[in-house]
């Protein structure tokens, strides 16, 4: 197996362990973090379910990939991954179990488990088969639908919920922001002009007479409040951003 290339699949791929012993979720997570850097724990069904949606409000996204064990307290693991089917049908999971628990297979077989390891792992066939998969999930990644715009590294926009979202947290934004924001960053890095910009930002407020201060007073509030958004101000033409 080439390494370069697993950690080349692994790292944009987001985790959700699930397990609830504790020994076993600490050892298992620390051979995770050496492959994902992005790992997130949970101790039992209830946790899972609690993150798993905590993490698509936040991102507007789903884990790539979730890795749970399948007999826990509150909530078992058949329970979780029908719950989490109900939300995303097309989430990959992998469960693990101990050789005394085949009796839950079958109802997660039914519902379409990608693969399944028993305890103990065997760390070099469960490192073959993670190969395969992130190479799988890093080439979908690749051709997905552009619904998110990543600006950098830690900041994205996501033009459906119209929504900057900086390490995984949603960014307070007025409704005139938003309006700015989702007009300059959704031109493809064409000029705005400001009178374009006024007339979409202020359309509603009959009661207000906009001009280039008002323009000029939000977008120095906005490079405040999100450093990272890079607006570029283009002499006597107009706004337009830069994807760092």
């Amino acid at each position: 197996m080439d390494y370069g290339l697993l950690k080349k699949y692994t790292r944009d791929i987001n985790i959700l362990f699930v397990e609830d012993d504790i020994d076993f979720r600490k050892e298992f997570s620390e051979l995770l973090q050496d492959i994902f850097p992005k790992v997130t724990t949970a101790v039992d069904g209830l946790d899972a379910l609690k993150k798993y949606e905590e993490y698509n409000k936040n991102t507007g996204k789903y884990y790539d990939l979730i890795i749970s064990d399948i007999k826990m307290p509150n909530f078992d693991g058949v329970q979780l991954v029908d719950s989490i089917y109900k939300i995303n049908e097309k989430q990959l999971v992998i469960i693990l179990s101990a050789r005394n628990e085949f009796e839950y297979l079958l109802p997660l077989v039914n519902l379409g488990i990608h693969q399944f390891f028993t305890k103990p792992i065997d760390y070099n066939y469960f490192l073959e088969d993670i190969f395969k998969l992130c190479n799988q999930i890093y080439h979908a990644n690749l051709n997905k639908d552009d619904t998110i715009l990543k600006i950098n590294e830690s900041l994205i926009w996501d033009k459906n919920k119209k929504k900057l979202i900086q390490d995984g947290e949603a960014i307070d934004l007025t409704k005139n922001e938003i309006r700015f924001v989702n007009t300059i960053l959704n031109n493809n890095g064409k000029i705005c002009t400001v009178d374009e910009l006024i007339n979409i930002i202020w359309y509603e407020e009959f009661d207000l007479n906009p001009d280039i201060s008002h323009l000029k007073s939000l977008i120095y509030r906005l490079r405040k409040k999100v450093p990272g958004l890079h607006i570029k101000n283009i002499y006597g033409m107009g706004y337009t951003h830069e994807i760092k």
